[in-house]
């Protein structure tokens, strides 16, 4: 009997559903706008009206059409009266900042021009990898929905009055006044907080809007410091993560970079990496081994685990593989989790201890500062405003009115409070309800500093002027403790002393000797006993695309398709199929190309969410389900509002037992691209085991052959395309190694950014018309015996039990996809007015002002990555978010067009930045570096592990040079011979028997 691997998107796809086979032959997956251009003619709007007609009956002719492309506003520019000495115009600016909004992280470079932030990449100085949200802040500076100006009581005010009453009204108050922010990684701003509180006699008190109090407490138990360790990927052999999704949001540190340094199959070893969890997390997808195991499963393993390296116990058989592994590589291990829970934390800082990773793997004597919050101080603080203790209540980098669980009555209780302030950045849940709005600045507006590391630091900078009347806390705070020095002036004298300001400034980071950390060597806890299982639990859990939803109102991430469930613009409950099944629930079933799910009302003791559109994930543990944090807001803004439900409802927990769901009457259309440009059903995905590769390089990877040559010459030897000289100049090209990639999404919004790449919006998504010119394909994959096969394609047994198996836990791949510029490219044979055409370097261009709008090359790409932009573009669109409005318009990149409306859009390779660095490196008499031509494509210097490499294959210097040679290599589909510049690097696993 022997074994074969089905590739499937989806569970429709899996049971070879007619609408998914119809979607393979449809030439258009998006249907002519017909009703929304012709109003009530039906009889000509239900016809099968041709393209070429369509636009005759609006009155459109090649020649009118290709006109009308060619039309522009015209802007009137006013030069600098005196030109700022750093600014040139037409030439960006890069400078070193830090981002921190509360829950996100990360040291940054941030791109200007004229003065405006366009787009974020990595502070290498760092080793930093911003993810999705960070990259996407830039398009939040320009929110239209920021607050313009201090409010009081809901109007508009200035800071005089504001300063002037509450500077008396916290001089007066007899009752106690209150600091709650998120947590403070900032030691300048801690000092400015701590005087604050000496004048006043406050208390201050962090909170982390998702909790890590587990942690930290039993941090303190054990090491008697209540911070995070410092952990170290690239040490680790073996990685045990019981629901710590870390190659996401678990504790918002880039993990990336680290956890792929150690997984490169050319060293011929690759750490192993072991996922026990509930939900089908990023994480999960990438592990070497992934155990769906429910959260009190997830415990009872945990103690399980610890008993048996103790040897009190034989190890339980689901982690007989995992226990073995750990206890070879003692001191090389890591096991992390996941749970908002002391105990489970107690159990885990105890492996740990056993297995003699701390120091090695992990050091807590080196600690992480990022998260810092308390919840039971949060729990005392809500219990003494609704006792009428609290004077003042000063609220800063929270919405607690949004975030804080709904038995805790924070609004109830805020109206006890005689003085309420919120230094948000805009009118939110919590601006809403107190007396006093100060607004904050957005993180690119302000200056500040940063120790998330123990001895490690950096430095934010402006990198605009503030656009509205706007203040950082931290000049509050010392205008309210009576100072009339300014936080810049304050935060140079801070540091004066100890670096040197310009430099550290310039790099964004530095180091400084904080001494030895607190706290003492291990001391062992007593654990609890085993968690009873039951029978429906709940997790929740950070999406990629919207983490804590602070940035809920960001149109980029509301349209970032999640890595997994490949749905946007919504949370759900995920579930698995036997689960579903149990419960009389689905959502496989496909109607024109959409997805469709049942409506649920969710119940947690006496906590209930309603309708709440359910997808059934393969991979979800059994008896299961999990929803994401982030949606629900009311007080977002235009875009934010009204998407999803709050799942912060609930508690500060992040699992949850005895848990019920209610059917309810209806379905749910997701906008979902799972099944957006299909590629006609073939299999794409390369791989192979690590064993294999080291026995063959080639593994996985096998020369094409076809079964039928032409003598004996293979048919991708014969062509009738003209045949490209790249050998006198450049030839660009991109590497993807699939290995490296883990599906995040942040080379997505980067896209975005630098080019202008429009958002659409849910009902446009759900019409398969995304716009995104780069995608990541996840296909789920599980093996079976060839008879299991063929019941599959012939449809022997029901849906049901077709899907049972290959969907309990299946194994999952990325695959980003992009034009693929085709050296014998399809796209330019068809072109009516050679809008597309092949350039003498290896790229496939696109002239907008020639494009018409045929689609021909739309429907001649084997790949589907074109898109046809008829539908975002007017005056009064209301899905055309980040560009129907000037402030919006701020973070469009001046270098790269704005394509009219009814012309093809696709990826460029970013040509403005090549021609960029050609021209840097003529001017200077040099070559062009590996390193500039890498971060000049948006993909490849957002690629957070390195995945993406970019360069010209004709310099020996550059890694593609040496990539393109690899044996792993492959092309996209390379049987049809389109001779693409985009190759693949095989996917090499590490499963052992």
């Amino acid at each position: 009997m022997s074994t074969t691997k089905k590739y499937w998107k989806g569970l429709a796809e899996l049971t070879n559903d007619p609408e998914i086979e119809a979607l393979k032959h449809n030439e258009f997956p998006e249907k002519l706008p017909i009703d929304e251009f012709l109003g009530d003619d039906k009889n000509l709007a239900n016809s099968s009206t041709s393209r070429r007609d369509f636009l005759k009956f609006l009155g459109f002719s090649t020649a009118a059409a290709t006109l009308a492309a060619c039309e522009t506003p015209v802007n009137k520019s006013i030069p600098y009266v005196v030109k700022p000495e750093e600014i040139t115009p037409g030439v960006s600016n890069w400078y070193a900042s830090s981002y921190y909004d509360g829950n996100d992280f990360s040291n940054i470079l941030v791109k200007t021009r004229e003065g405006r932030p366009i787009f974020i990449k990595g502070n290498e100085l760092a080793n930093s990898a911003p993810n999705s949200r960070v990259i996407a802040s830039v398009l939040s500076l320009y929110d239209s929905n920021r607050l313009k100006s201090p409010m009081k009581n809901g109007n508009v005010t200035s800071w005089e009055i504001i300063d002037k009453e509450i500077i008396e009204k916290l001089s007066k108050t007899n009752k106690e006044i209150v600091l709650l922010t998120n947590s403070i990684i900032s030691p300048s701003t801690q000092e400015i907080i701590n005087s604050f509180n000496d004048k006043y006699k406050a208390r201050h008190i962090q909170y982390d809007t998702i909790s890590y109090n587990g942690m930290l407490e039993a941090n303190k138990l054990n090491f008697g410091i209540r911070a995070l360790p410092t952990y170290h990927l690239d040490k680790a052999d073996v990685i045990v993560s019981f629901g710590a999704d870390f190659l996401n949001s678990w504790l918002n540190v880039d993990f990336e970079r680290e956890y792929v340094s150690n997984r490169n199959p050319k060293n011929g070893f690759m750490s192993r990496h072991f996922q026990v969890e509930a939900n089908l997390s990023l994480s999960g997808s990438n592990a070497d081994e992934r155990i769906p195991a429910s959260p009190s499963e997830q415990i009872n393993l945990l103690k399980n685990l610890y008993q048996a390296l103790k040897g009190d116990a034989s190890p339980d058989k689901r982690i007989q593989k995992l226990f073995n592994e750990l206890k070879e590589a003692s001191g090389k291990s890591l096991v992390i989790g996941g749970q908002n829970d002391v105990n489970a934390q107690l159990i885990i800082n105890s492996i740990n201890n056993l297995l003699g990773n701390y120091g090695n793997t992990l050091d807590i004597k080196n600690p992480c500062y990022l998260k810092k919050g308390d919840d039971n101080e949060l729990v005392n603080l809500i219990s003494d405003m609704k006792s009428n203790k609290i004077g003042a209540l000063i609220i800063c980098g929270l919405n607690p009115s949004y975030s804080l669980p709904a038995y805790l009555e924070f609004n109830k209780a805020l109206k006890k409070v005689p003085l309420t302030i919120s230094t948000s950045l805009s009118m939110d849940e919590t601006s809403a309800n107190v007396m006093y709005v100060c607004p904050d600045r957005h993180n690119l507006e302000s200056w500040g500093d940063a120790n998330v590391f123990h001895n490690s630091f950096a430095l934010i900078q402006p990198t605009i002027s503030p656009l509205f009347d706007s203040r950082q806390l931290q000049d509050s705070l010392l205008r309210w403790s009576g100072s009339s020095e300014e936080y810049v002036g304050y935060l140079k004298n801070y540091w004066k002393a100890n670096i040197s300001w310009n430099k550290s400034l310039h790099d964004g980071v530095f180091y400084h000797n904080q001494g030895d950390a607190e706290g003492f060597d291990f001391k062992q806890q007593k654990v609890s006993s085993n968690s009873l299982v039951s029978d429906l639990e709940l997790t929740l859990y950070q999406s990629t695309a919207l983490g804590d939803g602070v940035q809920a109102n960001n149109p980029w991430l509301q349209e970032l398709p999640d890595p997994v469930t490949r749905a946007c613009w919504d949370n759900y409950l995920t579930i698995s199929l036997k689960t579903a099944q149990k419960l009389g629930l689905s959502n496989w079933n496909v109607s024109n190309g959409a997805l469709n799910g049942d409506i649920v009302n969710l119940r947690v003791g006496n906590i209930e969410i309603n309708n709440i559109p359910v997808l059934i994930q393969p991979g979800q543990a059994y008896g299961t389900v999990g929803l994401a944090y982030g949606y629900g807001r009311t007080n977002a803004g235009k875009v934010g509002n009204g998407i999803g439900v709050n799942a912060f409802v609930f508690g500060f927990e992040n699992t949850y037992q005895n848990v019920s769901i209610q059917k309810v009457e209806g379905e749910h259309e997701f906008a979902s691209v799972q099944l957006h440009h299909t590629m006609m059903g073939r299999d794409m995905v390369k791989e192979a085991n690590l064993d294999e590769y080291i026995k063959n390089p080639k593994a996985g990877n096998p020369d094409v052959t076809f079964e039928t040559h032409i003598g004996t010459q293979l048919a991708t030897d014969i062509t009738l395309y003209k045949e490209h000289d790249y050998e006198s100049g450049h030839f660009w090209n991109l590497s993807i190694d699939l290995t490296s990639c883990i599906g995040c999404g942040s080379c997505i919004i980067a896209c975005h950014a630098e080019n202008n790449v429009p958002v659409v919006g849910k009902e446009e998504v759900r019409k398969s018309r995304d716009m995104h010119w780069l995608r990541i394909d996840r296909y789920y994959s599980s093996d079976m015996n060839e008879e299991k096969a063929d019941e599959l394609d012939l449809g022997a047994i029901s849906k049901y039990k077709m899907m049972e198996q290959p969907s309990e836990n299946p194994e999952v791949s990325f695959h980003p996809v992009m034009c693929q510029h085709c050296n014998n490219a399809p796209c330019e044979n068809v072109c009516p007015v050679a809008a597309t055409s092949h350039s003498s370097e290896g790229l496939n261009h696109m002239a907008y002002n020639r494009c018409v709008g045929t689609r021909y090359c739309a429907n001649n790409c084997p790949y589907k990555v074109r898109r046809f932009n008829w539908f975002q573009y007017s005056d009064n669109n209301q899905f055309d978010y980040n560009m129907n409005d000037d402030l919006g318009k701020m973070v469009l990149n001046p270098d790269v067009t704005v394509r009219s409306r009814g012309v093809m859009e696709k990826c460029s390779m970013c040509i403005q930045s090549i021609q960029k660095i050609k021209l840097d490196a003529k001017r200077e008499g040099r070559k062009i570096t590996h390193k500039e031509a890498n971060d000049g494509c948006a993909c490849s210097a957002s690629c957070p592990t390195g995945a993406m490499v970019f360069g010209d294959v004709n310099d020996e210097t550059h890694l593609v040079n040496k990539l393109k040679k690899d044996e792993r290599r492959y092309y996209l589909l390379e049987e049809i011979n389109t001779a693409p510049s985009v190759f693949y690097q095989t996917k090499i696993r590490n499963k052992k028997a």
